[in-house]
């Protein structure tokens, strides 16, 4: 693979691997620190002893990349906010009682059903200066109005620490809180927030005028509500205000990834300013000034679309294939690739572990390796065929290279998504076009009613196809067990396959048919673990109690009446299932004794009835039951107390400090999440 043999391709991946190694084992930074000292020095030594001899001795290279761990090490400690003194984490007190706190707004989310959701810098914390970014919630009431981007905000407040998943194989949204730097968050009313006078006037501030200026004037000119928030984020990358609904059709289409700007809109742009800048001379001085305009035009694009890492990643790759224009050199596109990645890393290596910039490198990568030898596959003699041959195979080596990761994390995959493509990208370059041109009329505020409603047409159009799509469910693929064992070994069989299908070998042979044999040890593995597994699950579900028992594959669910039909859909119990590759294989309705191995179960709902002279191991409380749980505790003598989330948590309370008193464990679902037995 000649990817590899570039010095470049593995100073990355030494870089990435410190990068990976620090944040999942967390080392201490001094540690980090003298680790890079030692890198340096030992670099150092190997670079003058090597200048002695004619020939660059592999000490050399290693010694340089274990320099580029080093650095990656050490780049992602000094980027993780919480390692900062002033960072609010490590205020004592931070999540026992209420602050007064100042901050500035950063940046819009979606909002949900019941608050308008902002990240927040924090400024300080009871007039002691602080740091850190926070997510802001404020409950909506019928006076709620945006906030500026930029705008001080002091309120008092509470700080609630991220909690991970209370449910098994639920998605962690702490852990996607914590990649992106937010630990906590804070919730408040409109009502309660002091709005300063003054606007910290950033380019974040800048950007954000820019882009309400536009929305303001495209709602002025009567722009369809739907058609152009859709149009906002084709064009400018915001997603926050389209609907649900629109999104879920994206995605069964396999055409989610024209909501978020990316490589298609950045080169779309760099092609665009070129072809306006065609009447520029090609001298020395005018191929410079050309090249200002492209580098400006790009990045104020990337600004404006919110510099997600997909646009960072973007911009940085096209602003190098600029550079190469305007030098007439041949630029490797590999080198350009890992430069990028490599400097956006260096200043945001968090983006490391973002879905959107791991898809789409990965994607990217496949679309320049492999295209190529699909391409070579048929030869059309026309260029219409040739155009729409060229969108298959460039859907399809994207599709190969993304679908690994598609699946472990999202576990659907769009059957369709070559026909979704073969329809939508030469319509989405009409569309780009015409939404380019009135994007930037409307910052100017002029929107000529032709162009808009071209635009608005357009766009209706392409939702309707992307509908007509997305309502074939039973071409979408949907909760595909996958763990990272299946991960890698999946990703190593298409890596193998494909360096066999470039260049046919007995070697390369053998390596593909190791890397069937690993994914077959993976797959054999992963169900020998599962079959030897049994568990019983008391699940932290609110509104009913449920609990599964799983032996193997097989899962027995506990419920009330009212789930038993619409068990499967039950989110957290589709989340169970295809977590641990089973199948949902009875129902019984709840009783009051359930025997685990060697365990007898009792649980009280809110009847509050059980039998006298009962002995149970474990007793589950369930819908808030009216016992003396003191004297039930002296009578009974179980080993363990288990109360799901049906409970209230004011009786949840009391009971914890009877357990605590008879000094008899106590499970509190709402608090330590769900509890297994094994």
């Amino acid at each position: 693979m000649k990817v590899l043999q570039f010095p470049l391709a593995r100073i990355t991946i030494g870089f990435i691997l410190g990068i990976l190694l620090t944040h999942y084992f967390q080392p201490k930074p001094n540690h980090v620190f003298v680790l890079l000292f030692v890198a340096v020095c030992v670099f150092v030594t190997s670079y003058f002893t090597s200048k002695k001899t004619f020939t660059n001795p592999i000490y050399f290279g290693l010694t340089t990349y274990f320099l580029a761990f080093g650095i990656g090490a050490s780049t992602q400690i000094i980027h993780t906010h919480s390692f900062q003194k002033k960072n609010y984490t490590h205020h004592k007190k931070i999540y026992e009682q209420p602050h007064l706190i100042s901050a500035t707004i950063r940046e819009k989310l979606r909002s949900s059903s019941y608050s308008d959701r902002y990240i927040v810098l924090i400024k300080s914390i009871d007039s002691e200066n602080r740091s850190g970014r926070v997510l802001l919630n404020i409950k909506k009431d019928s006076l709620n109005r945006p906030l500026t981007i930029g705008s001080h905000v002091q309120f008092y407040g509470d700080f609630v620490k991220n909690t991970p998943a209370k449910n098994p194989n639920q998605f962690d949204y702490s852990k996607y809180l914590r990649s992106k730097q937010i630990y906590a968050q804070l919730y408040a009313d409109a009502s309660e927030l002091k709005i300063g006078s003054g606007v910290e006037k950033n380019v974040w501030y800048y950007t954000s005028r820019l882009r309400t200026r536009i929305i303001e004037n495209l709602e002025k000119s009567n722009f369809n509500k739907a058609e152009l928030n859709v149009a906002i984020a084709l064009i400018l990358g915001q997603q926050q205000e389209i609907s649900p609904e629109i999104i879920k059709d994206y995605q069964y289409a396999g055409a989610v990834h024209i909501l978020s700007v990316s490589g298609l809109h950045i080169g779309f742009i760099l092609l665009f300013v070129t072809f306006l800048l065609q009447p520029f001379p090609n001298t020395k001085r005018g191929s410079f000034i050309k090249l200002i305009v492209i580098l400006l035009s790009l990045f104020s694009f990337g600004l404006i679309a919110g510099l997600a890492p997909s646009v960072l990643r973007s911009v940085t790759m096209f602003s190098f294939v600029a550079v190469g224009m305007y030098l007439r050199r041949s630029t490797n596109i590999y080198h350009t690739l890992l430069v990028s990645m490599l400097l956006i890393l260096l200043f945001e290596p968090s983006f490391l572990f973002d879905v959107g910039f791991q898809l789409s490198y990965v994607a990217l990568f496949f679309i320049l390796w492999l295209q190529p030898l699909l391409a070579q596959l048929w030869t059309p003699k026309n260029k219409i065929a040739i155009y729409f041959w060229d969108i298959l195979t460039v859907s399809f080596a994207a599709q190969m290279g993304a679908f690994p990761l598609s699946i472990y994390y999202f576990h659907q995959f769009p059957g369709l998504f070559f026909v979704t493509n073969l329809v939508i990208i030469p319509f989405l370059s009409l569309i780009m076009a015409l939404g380019v041109v009135v994007m930037v009329l409307a910052a100017f505020d002029y929107v000529p009613l032709f162009l808009s409603k071209a635009l608005e047409w357009s766009i209706f159009i392409l939702n309707k196809i992307i509908n007509a799509i997305a309502s074939l469910e039973q071409f979408i693929i949907r909760d595909i067990p996958f763990n990272w064992q299946l991960l890698l070994s999946v990703n190593l069989v298409i890596i193998a396959t494909i360096l066999w299908f470039k260049k046919p070998g007995f070697n390369r042979l053998i390596f593909a048919l190791v890397a069937v044999i690993i994914f077959q040890i993976s797959c054999f593995e992963t169900h020998w673990r599962i079959q030897n597994q049994r568990e019983l699950v008391v699940f932290n579900s609110k509104k009913n109690t449920l609990i599964a028992e799983r032996i193997g594959e097989n899962v027995l669910l506990y419920a009330n009446d009212s789930l038993m039909k619409t068990a499967c859909n039950n989110q957290f119990v589709s989340a169970y299932l295809m977590g641990n590759f089973s199948r949902l294989t009875a129902r019984k309705k709840l009783e009051n004794v359930i025997y685990f191995k060697e365990n007898k179960i009792l649980i009280i709902d809110s009847s509050g009835v059980y039998l006298n002279g009962i002995h149970p191991d474990i007793v589950v409380l369930t819908q808030s039951p009216k016992i003396n749980l003191e004297r039930f505790l002296q009578t009974a003598k179980p080993k363990m107390i288990v109360a799901d989330a049906s409970n209230y948590k004011t009786i949840q309370k009391l009971w914890k400090a009877t357990c605590l008193k008879q000094k008899i464990p106590f499970h509190s679902t709402s608090e330590k999440g769900f509890y297994r037995l094994d």
